[in-house]
């Protein structure tokens, strides 16, 4: 696409009340300017132009991998000002500006914006706001009902305060024009800055119409200034992604109480209680229950299972037909089969566990191979750590391993062998034998208590 676009986020963002730039304020677990930019690149732009002011090293540190073009504005003498700065970057046919603190700005409606642009020169996203205060209106023509300026509420006469229709700042401009129209700008207003959206006029004046874009959700146009309007948009976001969930079928107990941080991706007959939290990319399969309080991130979990209050799982995959919690952990690079029962604190990272198999209680299951059928007895933990490097354990199929054992991996417990209760095991064990070691138990006699002192 012969596009750049220029995002502006050299504001520090002093409502925020933080020394962090407002632009690298997390929106649910992305700075809002990854946002944007994640955003911007579905177009495939020939370039993305940040322009960036405020800690612009720490900007451009964290996104030291990204192909990104940045801009300094040392100076912050309005948006005008801000991508005058941005003039020498700018070589394709169109410009669009985006700006980095409107973390929701949708792909779909810059394409349409991109679009419209085409067709006259300069296309611009408007909004029809019920309470329009704080924004700039836009002001048409009363007979042909173009667009002919944008006023800022600062400079608004009593009528113009009346305008519900108003300014996103989101606009797209064949560069050409955008170059001509910056150079012209002035800073004869109440903020005494140079406003881009004067540009509006000067288009009018070259006869060139401005076709607008109305969007018709609020969240994607809308700009974050405070900690107080972070926490409503991220709340009313994830509301409204809940309802989408929930005209799907899936049945979420209250939509004010669930955290969609990402994607989440429900199948039908999936249930949600409360307190959960969705992070990354999360697949519910058909007729899988989720219980309160439970943060699953990166996760696919497979049909009908049952996962209990309080549990942690963290880029794992959960087959079908299984009963998780509560309370327990399950971490990267673990995989569960069919029918499997992890119970109470229960830890498991980086371990294949096969079908019908029970960890039910207290345990630690570590770079481990768990066969089917195998029976792990409370407390028993998988030493897989020397200090160094972590080792394997291998559990085969149809083991029984008692309460309270070690197992110091690199080890094999051989298929159908029994471990008895409080062992330690350091060696491989045989097939279909029990297994133990115990030191002697004695009793002594005399022996008193220490009593303190």
């Amino acid at each position: 696409m012969n596009l750049d676009i220029v995002i502006l986020a050299a504001g520090r963002g002093t409502r925020m009340r933080s020394t962090k730039p407002k632009v690298m304020h997390d929106f649910l677990g992305k700075p809002f300017l990854e946002k944007v930019i994640e955003t911007a690149q579905i177009l495939k732009p020939k370039k993305i132009i940040p322009i960036i002011g405020y800690q612009a090293e720490e900007i451009k540190n964290y996104f030291k991998s990204h192909d990104l073009h940045f801009v300094i504005q040392d100076q912050q003498l309005g948006t005008g000002h801000a991508v005058i700065q941005a003039i020498p970057k700018l070589d394709s046919e169109y410009t669009m500006i985006l700006y980095g603190d409107v973390p929701l700005v949708c792909c779909n409606i810059l394409q349409e914006l991109l679009t419209a642009t085409t067709k006259t020169g300069m296309g611009l996203v408007t909004y029809l706001k019920k309470i329009p205060q704080g924004f700039g209106r836009i002001v048409r023509d009363q007979k042909t009902k173009q667009i002919i300026k944008i006023v800022e509420e600062k400079d608004c006469d009593k009528s113009q305060l009346l305008i519900n229709e108003i300014n996103t700042g989101i606009m797209c401009i064949k560069t050409d024009f955008l170059n001509q129209w910056l150079l012209k700008l002035n800073n004869n207003n109440a903020q005494k800055e140079y406003y881009l959206t004067d540009i509006i006029e000067l288009a009018v004046n070259d006869h060139v119409k401005i076709t607008e874009v109305v969007s018709k959700n609020e969240n994607t146009i809308q700009g974050v200034n405070s900690i107080k309007e972070l926490i409503d948009l991220e709340r009313s976001y994830m509301k409204e992604k809940a309802q989408l969930l929930i005209d799907q079928g899936v049945k979420i107990m209250d939509p004010a109480r669930i955290d969609i941080r990402g994607s989440l991706l429900c199948e039908e007959g999936v249930v949600i209680d409360i307190g959960c939290i969705f992070e990354g990319d999360v697949i519910l399969k058909k007729g899988t229950h989720i219980g309160p309080y439970n943060i699953i991130k990166d996760s696919t979990i497979g049909e009908d299972n049952q996962l209990l209050a309080f549990n942690h799982i963290d880029q794992a995959i959960i087959g079908q037909g299984c009963s998780i919690g509560p309370y327990s952990r399950i971490r990267p690079a673990t995989h569960l089969s069919n029918n499997i029962n992890i119970g109470n604190f229960v830890e498991l990272k980086k371990s294949t566990v096969g079908k019908d198999t029970k960890i039910n209680h207290l345990s630690y299951i570590g770079d481990s191979k768990v066969g089917e059928r195998v029976n792990v007895g409370a407390g028993t933990i998988t030493c897989n750590y020397d200090g160094v490097n972590k080792h394997q354990t291998i559990i085969e199929d149809d083991v029984f391993i008692g309460s309270g054992t070690q197992l110091v991996a690199p080890v094999i417990i051989k298929k159908g062998a029994t471990i008895g209760a409080g062992s330690t095991i350091v060696e491989d064990t045989p097939e279909n034998m029990l297994t133990l070691s115990r030191a002697s138990q004695k009793s002594i006699s005399n022996w008193q208590r220490p009593k303190k002192k």
